[in-house]
């Protein structure tokens, strides 16, 4: 006769009856009771307690109630637990489990259980596993963990140093042998040989576990004690919002994904640096930008007007070497990452010998895998660039990573007279750049007006967005980063302070400050012509531009809201005698072609003209982004449906003559299909190697905390527009189409996405509004779902109050 199947109960007596089915694990000696049984029989369910060898020593007294761990219903959390219970505090912690169970009576609260257990002593580790993502229903085991800690801490979420760790439930798990290649698979996925261990012996319970419950979808909460025996504290079925995907569905994504990372993982003929890395905030971040699944549009659409070739043509205009045949994105089946070793070829000076370009590439590759938090930070702390006032201290990692004098004077030189061409007060590049920008305005305007077919103006709005939008707008945005460079150096030596620096940049006219003086001034139907073409989603179809949906976004009826002036403490920016002095001479020191007057009106010109170019061109793509929408609606699509368009079609529509309503359909329901698969994957941030596509931990995050001020409120999201002041706005990036926030007097912001030198990074140091920018889908999740959050950006902390 076969075994029962596997029943689920309440907390204890799952764990009573998996204790003796599991040998990958061992389950607590244990004690549990009813309430009934509590209120009746207290003497004697005491009395069985304190007979157990175990309650000797600290004891933790559990909730175990019906429906807890229920298969469609999780109350993970819900009620009490309390912790280093001794034995003439018994009856009280019991007391209180049972008056966490709230407000039930009779029968109901009759059959909660309470759990008495051993005090797990020091464990070694902690932490919850899932046997199926719950964010996207695949079949990867999810181990969120927390070495050398409490348990109770890690099952609360609330572990300081937790760390989290995605294996292919089909992979083989880490190694925990001691075999050769054990070291370099450990170091590939970001942990070490004891943090393997323990993931072996985790994956090796939750295969077990799965197997005598007979379900695929499970929540698990263990610990690793002192003799290295792995500890099981609780399993229960896992909620998922979504069904499990199965993993043969999925398994040849992955295969032809980590394929393609190990070929490209080789020398390449034409580019510096023996291998690569892709990360998804290097250079020009797609996470910050599109998002890490964004639909197709979007991401085709971004390809389309910068990362195929715009950019390479204009960083090769200002200096940098020919990367104009090398798209810099790549998608993983819809997941767009940078190529890294592209990138950062593509900031070598181009006199720059290649032994020394290679050098150089192969130290910065090799630097950001050893400090993969710096992904979101490379030009400001891996790659070299530009010149600044600093450099010297800057090139002191250079001299540690073993490159000679004469190689770091030939590379300073490069960049100095890269500098100097950039930022010259008379021929400067960015001059020119300003004109085409212009331009772009009245051709945009000459589009829109034409007896053209609606296809033809997508054609010529993106053709034109190109060669006078994004060109010029990649050129300005290099521009105003080497601006913003330069600034921060004279903050760097001692020159400027970082409130003299907020100052300026508070006094800047930029298009963002505008907006926020607009909204004050301006009558409701002249703002919106102004600027209602913003929208939150740049790229994004389904994200409602100001215009389409300003009632969303603003509150016209109370404009004393918006902040008139930058807030408490600001001044106006000038500079002292002395300060104009020592910029005078550190400007002929470096031989920077430059004097003060310049070079500080190349700072305010970079700045503000990176800002007004990207107004610019995204009106153009705005444009175009609802002239798709009519061209669905011409063949009976909605705007849901265009967002899976690809854009590359569209040429063959312009270019030929085919059945458009048979194209149009046809390559929607190829990108449905392609990104509900996207969907179900899960990549890491970072990826060093092909093996992270089955086995990867989530690199840590160091956030850019903005301003030295401290803000405190309520977590809100953008749709919570009613009540936004004084909050704590949890947005996913960095993206320009987010100034309206700035319209309701918040106290901070935090984005997921974005670096130090984004355009929500910029504006918060204009507004001096205190903000944590990139940190991450681990710390955004976990500090978005709190009810009261402290941004502390002085001690670059944020804070759950509650």
């Amino acid at each position: 006769m076969g075994a029962l199947p596997f029943a689920f109960a309440t907390k204890a007596e799952t764990l009573e009856r998996l204790a003796p089915r599991i040998k990958t694990a061992r389950v607590l000696a244990s004690v549990h009771f009813t309430v009934a049984e509590w209120r009746s029989r207290r003497a004697a369910v005491t009395k069985r307690i304190l007979a157990q060898p175990w309650s000797r020593q600290a004891m933790i007294v559990r909730s175990s109630a019906e429906g807890e761990d229920g298969a469609n219903l999780s109350m993970a959390g819900q009620f009490l637990s309390v912790l280093h219970v001794d034995r003439d505090d018994l009856a009280d912690a019991i007391e209180r489990v049972i008056d966490s169970y709230g407000a039930a009576e009779g029968p109901a609260l009759s059959r909660h259980r309470v759990l008495v257990q051993p005090m797990l002593q020091r464990p070694v580790a902690s932490g919850v596993a899932f046997t199926v993502d719950p964010n996207t229903g695949s079949p990867y085991l999810v181990i969120n963990y927390e070495r050398d800690g409490d348990t109770a801490a890690t099952t609360s979420g609330k572990a300081a140093a937790l760390e989290t760790f995605h294996l292919w439930r089909d992979a083989a798990p880490p190694a925990a042998a001691d075999d050769p290649a054990a070291n370099s698979n450990a170091s590939a996925r970001g942990s070490t040989r004891a943090q393997d261990r323990l993931l072996a012996g985790v994956a090796a319970l939750a295969r077990e576990l799965m197997q005598v419950t007979g379900r695929e979808a499970l929540d698990i909460e263990f610990a690793l004690d002192t003799s290295g025996e792995l500890v099981l504290l609780q399993c229960r079925p896992l909620v998922l919002r979504t069904a499990p995907v199965e993993a043969r569905k999925l398994a040849p994504i992955l295969e032809r994904i980590a394929r393609k990372i190990e070929h490209a993982n080789r020398p390449h003929p034409y580019l510096c640096g023996p291998r690569t890395v892709y990360g998804v905030m290097p250079d020009w971040n797609p996470a910050e930008i599109v998002g890490v699944r964004p639909k197709p549009l979007a991401l085709s659409l971004y390809r389309e007007l910068i990362t195929d070739s715009i950019w390479a043509y204009q960083r090769s205009n200002y200096g940098y070497r020919n990367l104009r045949s090398f798209p810099i994105l790549v998608d993983f089946h819809g997941l767009p990452y940078i190529d890294v070793r592209v990138s950062f070829n593509s900031f070598v000076p181009e006199d720059i010998p290649d032994p020394m370009a290679h050098r150089l590439v192969a130290y910065y590759i090799d630097r950001l895998i050893d400090a993969p938090s710096l992904h979101d930070k490379v030009e400001f702390e891996i790659v070299q660039s530009c010149y600044t006032f600093d450099i010297d201290r800057r090139f002191e990692k250079l001299a540690e990573a073993g490159f000679a004098p004469d190689e770091r004077a030939m590379l300073k030189q490069s960049l100095r007279r890269l500098t100097n061409r950039v930022s010259h007060r008379d021929e400067g590049l960015w001059i020119a750049e300003l004109d085409r920008i212009a331009d772009l305005e009245r051709r945009r305007e000459t589009v829109l007006a034409a007896g053209m077919s609606t296809v033809d103006r997508i054609y010529w709005l993106i053709e034109d967005c190109k060669r006078h939008g994004t060109l010029p707008f990649a050129g300005l945005a290099r521009a105003g980063f080497i601006a913003m460079q330069l600034l921060d150096s004279l903050v760097n030596v001692g020159v400027l302070t970082p409130a003299e620096k907020a100052a300026f940049m508070a006094g800047l006219d930029t298009v963002s400050n505008r907006m926020v003086q607009d909204l004050r001034a301006l009558p409701k139907p002249a703002f919106l012509a102004r600027y209602g073409h913003l929208r939150p989603g740049t790229y994004d179809i389904l994200s409602p531009r100001y215009d389409e949906a300003p009632d969303t976004y603003f509150d016209w009826q109370t404009p004393g809201a918006v902040p008139a002036e930058p807030r408490d403490g600001h001044r106006r920016f000038s500079l002292s005698l002395d300060q104009m002095r020592t910029i005078e001479r550190l400007l002929k020191e470096h031989a920077l072609d430059l004097d003060v007057v310049g070079l500080f009106g190349f700072i305010e010109a970079g700045i503000k003209g990176r800002e007004h170019a990207k107004f610019v061109f995204t009106h153009s793509l705005s444009d175009v982004l609802v002239l798709l929408g009519q061209l669905g609606a011409e063949h009976g699509i909605s705007k849901e449906e265009m967002a899976y368009f690809d854009i590359a079609a569209l040429k063959e529509l312009h270019g030929g003559c085919p059945d458009a309503d048979k194209l149009l359909r046809g390559n929607i329901g190829r990108g449905r299909a392609r990104h509900a698969e996207t969907l179900r994957l899960t990549l890491p941030p970072l990826i060093t190697g092909h093996e992270q596509v089955y086995a990867f931990h989530v690199p840590p995050t160091e956030p850019n905390f903005i301003t030295q001020k401290t803000g405190r409120g309520a977590v809100r999201r953008p749709d919570q527009t009613e009540d936004l002041a004084g909050s704590i706005l949890f947005i996913p990036c960095a993206d320009p189409g987010y100034d309206w926030i700035f319209s309701h007097d918040i106290a901070g912001f935090v984005t997921a996405y974005g670096g130090v030198n984004s355009h929500m990074a910029i504006r918060a140091g204009e507004l001096e509004i205190p903000a944590a920018i990139g940190v991450g889908e681990t710390l955004f999740r976990e500090w978005g779902a709190a009810e009261i959050v402290e941004i502390d950006a002085a001690n670059r902390r944020v804070q759950v109050l509650c």
